[in-house]
């Protein structure tokens, strides 16, 4: 995909995002590319970052601090909320995790290392999110704040609706 067009890159992320997939080979990539990634920049990929993020992959939906914090304890470990907050604001700051607003949740990204501003797909019944790049300053909202004199920093995309597993469950 060379010469895409971002809409067309948008359009095959979140194609991607709901797709059927070998999910253990896909969490097993992720991983083992945060922690090559965390050892070639010198962060610290603690067991407890390193679950969090395991436990985001595994679900492939948005989950609240205090689900995640709910998983770490039936893995044995800590049981006290600094414990899955620390965690999450390490791998929203290194980009290996997003939070969505519109759920007070978190997904883990799907183009980590990438600069990128993401456009989230949420699902309304099942909560499932599928990640997708944006390019805000390119579009509307861009040629908006360029008029306006003004510099977008950082964007917020989310869209709610109906994944394709969940349309289909409704049409049968």
């Amino acid at each position: 995909m060379t010469s895409d067009s971002p809409t067309q890159h948008a359009a095959h992320d979140a194609a991607l995002g709901f797709r059927h997939h070998d999910h253990a080979a896909c969490v097993a990539e992720a991983l083992a590319s945060a922690e090559a990634r965390c050892a070639s920049e010198g962060l610290r990929l603690t067991p407890v970052r390193r679950k969090v993020l395991e436990l985001l992959l595994q679900e492939h939906r948005a989950l609240g601090a205090y689900a995640i914090l709910d998983l770490l304890r039936a893995a044995g470990f800590g049981s006290q909320p600094p414990v899955a907050y620390r965690a999450l604001d390490f791998l929203v700051e290194n980009g290996f995790v997003h939070k969505v607003e519109r759920l007070n949740a978190f997904v883990a990204c799907a183009h980590p290392g990438q600069v990128h501003a993401p456009a989230f797909m949420i699902c309304r019944m099942c909560d499932a999110v599928a990640e997708a790049q944006s390019a805000p300053a390119k579009g509307a909202l861009g040629a908006a704040a360029r008029a306006a004199g003004f510099q977008i920093e950082r964007t917020v995309v989310e869209a709610e609706g109906i994944c394709p597993a969940c349309a289909e469950k409704a049409c049968a």
